[in-house]
């Protein structure tokens, strides 16, 4: 190795470690010490160079060797990342755990794709044809559920001058092309660096999660950024859980960034478990697990977010649509404050690194729906980040700097959670800013008034809370006849619509017709029980009426069609049966 490569270390302060003597460039991949512990290099000064370790750094000391591998972070690329679970640098944990057991020593590395496995290729094109960056040369069957497309890599063109058919590792040879380069499926990719695209488009199709609360009130678009904030015990883990489950993405990346062990643990046995609901297959077999706890060296922590972005893109470059789940990125700006004050940087709001709103809104950009490169397809990668407020306070820099890169905010409530109201979503506080561009696929696959619909159900919430100030003064029978209705039509649509069980074999996942026509039975209600006002019925007889209540129990019924049906047939007969009383 060059001498230049070579340095030896000045200081340690904690994952910070300071070399001299060797040259380097920001963000090449060092290892530091006698166990060759993998770093970093985050800031370069004179002829010190900063470094940033993954690992544990007790028992380092000054004077010990560093070496540049000159090459950046990069994440292998290739058939085998599926149904993997790796660390937030890529090294595959059950791999490094058939090595040592339970504990990972230190200096450990696995390959991220096994090298030994052979994989079916079968090329898709012939020698002699020409191809650019991004073009699918070969497909291999990755799992039950998923093909793998192997691509030419970016920056990488020519004649195939030689293709081959037959079982081989990812580091094989599979192509050559005439100007003599050569194609394996497995590709590097610099982790910070963002995977290049066509054409990015406009995220006009929504990504349906299943749930009614998100799907219906605040809905995320393929290739859009979602926010998940919430406290401690409001249901952000569950959530993050369902939408990896029920939401009609083709690929999940989930990174487990800085959350408790016990926490991951449950992630970890859970959804090699879980039974994909499209194929009938283990969830895991369209999955990739990033798991960095909190207990794990902070520096991870901190790349774990840019590996797992870096997976998701792949799967979208091959014209996939992924849904990535960040849980939590507060934790991981906890991770970047810690190392900014090791290499004591100025803090700005709460002791966070000034550039924690560029770090974040550069996450969040890398989502999209695109054309890739060489590829017909359409893929997107949607971002779901989660944040975990100290105290459930929106207003400290990590929920903040979020607010402003992210389109869709569903603000988790601890009141509600408290209340037994799950998904405990705050539909006063969430939003989305995808509605406007997403109402006219609704309109066309769902329904021409889904969005009126939808409206009209968000005012009667917002009246609601306008009238609680009151009921808490005064007490509900003290309100008008038409503001006590407002209160009932809104507790159904709390009730009825809004709740709803993750662990019911139905509904904890809920079509987008399903969710329309459940909505318009509440307000056929709404529009029926006014009539019955105007003709002179009193409220208490209307809020009497039984046959409204046959609307929540299509929640746990699949044939919910006939079951709302006979609910509006109900409501008819009850409330014409009042009109001739009063007649009477």
């Amino acid at each position: 190795m060059n001498k230049q490569n070579k340095g030896v270390i000045y200081r340690v302060s904690g994952p910070v470690v300071i070399a001299e003597g060797m040259r380097a460039r920001m963000y090449d991949v060092v290892k530091v010490g006698k166990e060759k512990l993998i770093g970093e290099v985050i800031q370069i000064e004179g002829d010190k160079v900063t470094v940033q370790v993954y690992e544990d750094t007790s028992g380092l000391k000054p004077g010990e060797a560093v070496e540049n591998t000159n090459e950046p972070l990069c994440a292998e690329l290739g058939p085998g990342l599926l149904r993997s679970i790796y660390d937030g640098i890529q090294r595959p944990l059950p791999v490094l755990k058939d090595l040592m057991g339970d504990f990972i020593k230190r200096g450990a590395y696995a390959h991220p794709l096994d090298r030994k496995k052979k994989w079916e290729f079968r090329p898709v094109v012939k020698r002699n044809e020409k191809v650019k960056p991004g073009q699918v040369i070969g497909v291999v069957k990755e799992s039950e559920t998923t093909e793998h497309k192997v691509m030419v890599p970016p920056g990488m063109q020519g004649k195939i001058k030689e293709i081959k058919s037959g079982k081989f590792t990812v580091e094989e040879v599979v192509a050559k092309l005439d100007n003599g380069k050569e194609i394996t499926m497995l590709q590097k990719w610099p982790i910070r660096k963002s995977r290049p695209v066509t054409e990015k488009l406009n995220p006009n199709i929504p990504l349906v999660t299943g749930q009614r609360i998100l799907d219906a009130l605040f809905p995320l678009a393929k290739g859009g950024t979602g926010g998940i904030p919430g406290p401690f015990g409001s249901g952000k883990t569950v959530t993050q859980q369902q939408l990896a489950k029920w939401s009609d993405a083709d690929i999940i990346v989930y990174i487990g960034c800085g959350e408790r062990g016990n926490e991951m643990t449950e992630v970890l046995k859970e959804f090699p478990e879980l039974i994909d609901p499209k194929s009938g297959k283990p969830l895991m077999e369209r999955t990739v697990l990033i798991a960095n706890t909190s207990n794990m060296p902070v520096a991870a922590r901190e790349a774990s977010i840019y590996t797992g972005i870096t997976i998701a893109e792949y799967y979208r470059d091959m014209g996939y649509d992924v849904a990535l789940m960040a849980d939590s990125t507060s934790r991981w700006a906890e991770a970047m404050r810690e190392i900014s004050s090791r290499l004591e940087e100025m803090p700005g709001e709460e002791g966070y690194p000034a550039y924690l709103s560029t770090r974040l809104a550069e996450f969040y950009e890398r989502a999209g729906r695109v054309k890739p490169l060489g590829v017909e397809k359409i893929g997107s990668v949607s971002i779901i980040g989660a944040v975990s407020p100290p105290g459930g306070d929106f207003s400290e820099p990590v929920t903040q700097s979020t607010l402003r890169v992210v389109k869709t905010f569903w603000a988790l409530d601890a009141k509600l959670a408290q209340r037994r109201h799950f998904p405990s979503i705050n539909w006063l506080t969430s939003y989305s800013l995808y509605e406007d561009i997403l109402s006219e696929w609704y309109a066309k696959n769902i329904a021409s008034d889904w969005r009126e619909t939808m409206n009209q159900a968000k005012r009667i919430l917002q009246e609601e809370e306008k009238l609680q100030e009151i009921v808490q003064l005064v007490g509900s029978d003290a309100l008008p006849e038409h503001e006590q209705l407002t209160l009932e039509i809104a507790r159904m649509i709390r009730e009825f619509f809004l709740q709803q069980n993750a662990y019911h074999e139905v509904d904890t996942y809920c079509d987008l017709k399903k969710s329309y026509r459940m909505m318009k039975a509440v307000l056929f209600f709404a529009e029926k029980a006014k009539e019955a006002m105007n003709a002179g019925v009193m409220v208490k007889d209307i809020l009497r009426t039984k046959s409204k209540n046959k609307i929540a129990d299509a929640k746990f019924e699949r044939d919910y069609e006939k079951l709302l049906k006979n609910a509006q047939n109900g409501i008819i007969k009850e409330i014409e049966d009042l009109k001739k009383k009063v007649e009477r």
